[in-house]
């Protein structure tokens, strides 16, 4: 899988999951960290745990793909996703204003998050 397709699928899993704020951005030429971040916000740790539970599962279900890396998920306030070539950050709002991501990768181009479902799950037992 490419990077950028898993970046989308990140972005899609999130949505699933009433995301919002949600924003892609292609680092490759200001980084050598990573290729891409998403930084996503949820309302309420509930929420951010189930925006970053969904990628996790989503990826590693779907996809068969691990994170190399997952910091933040038991508090629910700022959770980082680490795959790699793909940064996914889960914020509550005020977290994300206050850390200011947005702002600091501000010359990255941003790419148009492809709305949409992430592909159909199996049906688990009932």
């Amino acid at each position: 899988m490419q990077s950028q397709e898993r970046a989308q699928l990140c972005a899609a899993y999130a949505l699933d999951k009433k995301a919002f704020n949600v924003r892609l951005l292609d680092v490759r030429k200001i980084s050598s960290l990573t290729d891409y971040l998403l930084i996503v916000s949820g309302r309420s740790d509930r929420q951010v745990q189930a925006v970053a539970d969904s990628i996790h599962l989503g990826l590693k279900n779907d996809h068969t793909t691990m994170p190399l890396a997952i910091e933040g998920l038991k508090e629910g306030r700022w959770v980082l996703l680490d795959y790699g070539d793909v940064m996914v950050h889960v914020f509550q709002e005020a977290v994300r204003e206050y850390y200011d991501l947005d702002g600091l990768w501000s010359e990255a181009a941003e790419l148009t998050v492809t709305e949409g479902t992430p592909p159909e799950r199996p049906a688990g037992p009932a």
